[in-house]
């Protein structure tokens, strides 16, 4: 009897790296976030008036983790498709430009204490998101249904991210 050979273009050394590189710059967009965060949700946005269906604070670490754990798969499986087309480089590319707005909203709504840049931020990230589960979809149908429950919690953070702005 032989050795069973794993022929799975996703387990091997490289691609997990690969993965793991990912999963790092994902989840350090949220590392970057939470140093604003942090510090600015009992000395703040504690103060804040904010809407009725406002979640409790615990909520948003949790939230994020995985969310972030998902952006880093999904980039990982338009990776895996190749970029040698133009489409698929792209998608690629804005990927990492859209992680700059999500990192930057976390300094523009706790660091600045403004709202109303969040808000500029999140609806910029909002579209960006949409463009890009849509473009995941056309290359990697997985890639674009992980992108949806972020796109979801965006949606549901830019309007949450309004009402705080209207009542304060």
């Amino acid at each position: 009897m032989g050795k069973t050979k794993i022929n799975n273009k996703y387990m091997n050394k490289r691609n997990i790296i690969r993965f793991l590189i990912y999963l790092i710059f994902c989840e350090g967009v949220g590392v970057i976030g939470s140093i604003f965060t942090v510090p600015a949700i009992t000395n703040w946005y504690v103060f804040l008036q904010k809407p009725s269906f406002s979640p409790p604070n615990w909520l948003f670490g949790p939230a994020w983790t995985i969310l972030y754990l998902l952006m880093a798969i999904s980039i990982f499986l338009i990776w895996q498709a190749g970029l040698a087309e133009r489409k698929t480089k792209t998608v690629f590319r804005l990927f990492w430009i859209h992680l700059f707005f999500n990192a930057i909203w976390s300094i523009l709504f706790f660091g600045l204490e403004s709202p109303l840049l969040g808000l500029f931020d999140i609806i910029i990230l909002w579209v960006m998101i949409g463009i890009l589960t849509f473009q995941f979809f056309k290359i990697n149908k997985t890639a674009g249904i992980l992108f949806i429950p972020y796109w979801l919690w965006v949606s549901f953070a830019a309007i949450l991210n309004f009402f705080i702005y209207k009542l304060n």
